[in-house]
């Protein structure tokens, strides 16, 4: 029998402690708690009768964990339905409102129904009744003396309707309660006839109502001052109206601004950055004034706390569609961004001095204001645009120093930046749109709480890709009808060509400049830091702070890779003058080299080929010109020597047409042939190794390019080159020689002819 109680008792316990681990869902779990038969101590009691402690700590902690769900489930569900929690409050406030005026309303009419069912004249306070006086004793009452009690309440009613008519409020108030507390020590002390107390809660009534009439007539007024309003509506609250009185205060103050507001906005009148400070001045210090006397009459009380911050939305979105209306739409579609920044930045200034009343209204100004300051971004950058492209139509693309007045890092520059931009050079056009684009900076700068920092950035590197193919199609045979980088991007029609070498390098200076230091500097006046206060910078510090920023430093990467594309044009472009003559045929074929040794294998003149020499003239005078122009920025000048370079090797590495001939071609490539090539490879490596832009890709695609005709070479002849070819001492002194003729600098007067020598082919070729 123990036995089995005992197994009972543990499968019962652990059944019950097994519905705490079914894994429902919360609402499940709290259906139980929602039913109205819910019963707290019949629910332990079943669940704890007959379990063990430790069963009895699980169910403990089940129901902590319920209940911090539930709380949880609470938060997030108030949090979702908060505007439909502030709604409710409100209809719940006027209800109170209306349930007390229908409960005063009730008790008239219960004590004008009890009079006439007993005989009584509503205007009397006591009837004859009252005493036990009989009909024929009623002549001598009515000659009686009025009692003690009569004297009271014929006084009391006098002095309130007296009080009433002068409008003194506080002692109206402490008569009425005064009466309150008469009625209900009558009613305990049974010192009032039934007769008498209904009187006097019937005139209690009927004066309440009148006061509560007055003051609201009172503070519906437009000449009631703030220390008359407060009080009127104090007033209203202590009466039990607190939800009509909290309506009445705000409505005073919604009409205290328009007022205000119609003072402010005559006809015909232009609008601008003084009508929009005076117009948020108006409006947020009505919101302050009305913030504090709700706090200074309800306190924070959350329902009265919720209906002043949904009036104060109200009236900011308010003020935001006036300032739209009249200032931002006209300044948005014209592209003066200067002027809607100013009347945005106005109306965040004045509103964020309502943030220490706990009032953040930040965010619904600049949610509202967003479009119209988007808009005015995209056309001032549209006017950006069309300006520079207007310059370029006439730009000579001469390197100039700044025009007087125009500062290139713009009005707010530091002194060491402004002296470091004045001695810079750039083309007209490219001053133009640089002081466009700093000026567009600091018109921006203001509006970091906009958090408009991407897309403005965005939008300048699509307005600076649109001048780099300004530029590229400055570039003679180069044609660009649209941006790759830039979709959408408008066709360049017209641009004045550069035609020398000095002003295409006038090109990339521009281009480097604004991409390198301009616009870089420019951005960091959208960067927090400059907003709150510049410090002394040196060229260093302005560097680290222009990195500091992750987005700052992947839109200047942006801004490289749109020069790099000028520059792989201006490469792309001289190299192929290089290799193409004027006629669109190749000067560099393989006949060059295949054609030496056939006729007259002894006297090779062992000097570049025309081509590689053209080669490093050119670069050469690259360099010189680039030597004036890139003060300071000598990495970009060697990037661009190394490049072009480069487009002329890759270029040559990848002629199917020249390999073709060298590796399969009828005539094959003897070993003098491969000797000049090899000395026009080792020319190139020298020079470019001695004017350092050898890069190692550089370096690399010759030794595969040498590589590849040595291998031709040797199937072709079946000989080993090597063992053919001058030491690598030898073509580094060719190289030397003929770099130093080519540039004037070689003096060959007293040296002896030796004709195994370097330098005595060199001089054979030289009187050639």
């Amino acid at each position: 029998m123990a036995s089995s109680e005992m197994l009972a008792f543990s499968s019962s316990s652990i059944r019950d402690s097994a519905e705490f681990d079914v894994d429902l869902s919360l609402s499940d779990r709290l259906k139980v708690f929602k039913t109205s038969q819910f019963d707290p101590k019949a629910y332990i009691t079943s669940k704890c009768l007959n379990m063990t402690e430790k069963e009895i700590k699980h169910l403990f902690a089940y129901l902590i964990d319920l209940k911090k769900a539930s709380a949880e489930e609470m938060r997030k569900s108030v949090y979702a339905n908060y505007s439909a929690f502030i709604r409710t409050s409100k209809e719940i406030s006027d209800l109170e409102g209306e349930l007390l005026a229908m409960r005063n309303l009730l008790s008239s009419q219960a004590a004008l129904v009890h009079g006439l069912a007993e005989g009584v004249g509503v205007d009397s306070p006591l009837s004859a009744d009252s005493y036990g006086l009989t009909k024929e004793d009623t002549s001598e009452v009515a000659l009686a003396e009025p009692t003690d009690t009569e004297k009271w309440l014929i006084n009391f009613v006098d002095n309130l309707d007296v009080l009433l008519a002068e409008r003194r409020v506080d002692e109206s108030l402490e008569a009425l309660e005064e009466g309150e507390r008469t009625v209900k020590e009558g009613d305990k002390g049974q010192t009032l006839s039934p007769n008498a107390a209904l009187f006097l809660q019937d005139a209690i009534t009927e004066r309440r109502m009148k006061l509560a009439d007055q003051l609201a007539y009172v503070a519906s007024q437009a000449s009631t001052s703030g220390v008359e309003l407060r009080s009127a509506i104090e007033a209203l609250k202590k009466l039990g109206d607190g939800p009509h009185a909290h309506k009445l205060l705000l409505n005073s103050h919604r009409h205290s601004l328009i007022e205000n507001i119609r003072a402010i906005c005559p006809s015909s009148v232009s609008y601008g950055g003084a009508f929009t400070a005076a117009l948020a001045h108006r409006f947020f210090s009505v919101i302050a004034q009305a913030a504090n006397d709700s706090l200074m009459v309800f306190g924070d009380e959350p329902a009265y706390a919720s209906e002043l911050v949904t009036w104060a939305v109200k009236e900011t979105e308010a003020l935001a569609v006036m300032v739209k209306r009249h200032v931002l739409a006209t300044s948005a579609a014209s592209g003066g961004l200067r002027l809607a920044s100013e009347c945005v930045q106005t109306c965040l200034d004045h509103c964020s001095l309502l943030e220490a009343r706990g009032l953040a209204l930040s965010p619904i100004l600049l949610k509202l204001f967003r479009p119209c300051i988007e808009e005015a971004l995209t056309n001032n950058l549209k006017r950006i645009e069309h300006s520079s492209s207007a310059m370029a139509v006439v730009d000579d693309w001469t390197l100039v120093h700044p025009p007087p007045g125009v500062r290139p890092l713009g009005a707010n520059a530091s002194s060491l930046g402004s002296a470091i931009a004045s001695q810079l050079k750039l083309s007209t056009s490219a001053h133009r749109f640089n002081s466009m684009v700093q000026e567009f900076f600091e018109e921006v700068g203001p509006l970091e709480m906009m958090q408009l920092g991407g897309s403005t950035l965005d939008g300048l590197l699509q307005v600076f890709n649109s001048y780099i193919n300004l530029l590229i199609n400055a570039l003679p045979g180069t044609t660009m009808e649209t941006d790759q980088d830039n979709p959408g991007g408008s066709v360049q029609k017209s641009v004045r060509m550069a035609e020398t070498e000095s002003q295409q390098l006038a090109l990339l200076a521009n281009a480097s400049m604004l991409a390198d230091e301009l616009l870089p500097r420019g951005a960091m006046k959208l960067a927090p830091s400059h907003q709150a206060g510049r410090i002394l910078e040196t060229p260093g510090r302005a560097a680290d702070r222009q990195n500091r920023f992750p987005e700052h430093r992947e839109w200047k990467r942006k801004l490289q890779r749109a020069v790099d594309r000028l520059r792989d044009s201006f490469c792309r472009q001289h190299a192929l003058e290089l290799i193409f003559n004027e006629d669109g045929e190749i000067r560099l074929t393989a006949e060059i080299y295949t054609s030496i040794g056939l006729n007259n294998k002894n006297e090779a003149d062992w000097f570049p080929s025309p081509l590689f020499q053209e080669v490093f003239t050119k670069l050469t005078q690259i360099a010189s010109i680039a030597m004036d122009m890139f003060v300071g920025r000598e990495r970009f000048a060697t990037v661009l020597l190394m490049r072009l370079t480069e487009t002329v090797m890759l270029w040559l590495s990848e002629d199917q047409t020249f390999w073709g001939e060298i590796e399969g071609g009828q005539t094959p490539l003897t070993s003098l042939g491969l000797q000049q090539f090899y000395l026009d490879m080792e020319f190139v490596i020298f020079f470019s190794s001695h004017c350092r832009y050898l890069s190692r890709h550089l370096h690399q695609v010759i030794k595969n390019i040498i590589a590849r005709a040595v291998d031709a070479s040797a199937a072709a002849t079946g000989i080993d080159p090597y063992s053919v070819l001058p030491e690598d001492q030898w073509f580094v002194e060719v190289s030397q020689i003929a770099m130093k003729m080519l540039t004037g600098e070689a003096n060959f007067g007293n040296i002896d002819r030796d004709v195994t020598s370097p330098t005595a082919s060199v001089l054979s070729h030289g009187s050639n």
